[in-house]
């Protein structure tokens, strides 16, 4: 296997890791190195392009699931909000007629 193809496949393997513990720094700085790894191996395609293929494959299902985690993270957030502004609202009136 190709340089290229190899380190895709190493950085799909490490954001597949960051996102099973939620590291979501990790999963920034991965994703940049991805894009920059995409790219790379775009331009060297040459050698093995099957291998190449079935890479993006795996990449694209680990980004689908990413942004299912990414949205499901994202409701529970928007739910502990809601429930903070309420508890501040209700603090609020406590501290008016308190």
């Amino acid at each position: 296997m190709n340089s290229p193809v190899q380190r895709l496949q190493d950085t799909g393997t490490a954001l597949r890791s960051a996102l099973a513990t939620q590291d979501w720094t990790a999963i920034g700085s991965l994703d940049l190195q991805c894009r920059e790894a995409i790219d790379e191996a775009m331009l060297d395609v040459a050698d093995d392009e099957e291998t190449l293929r079935t890479r993006m494959t795996e990449l694209l299902d680990l980004y689908r699931e990413l942004v299912n985690v990414c949205q499901s993270e994202q409701k529970r957030l928007a739910g502990e909000l809601v429930q903070l502004n309420q508890a501040h609202s209700g603090a609020k009136v406590y501290q008016l007629f308190g």
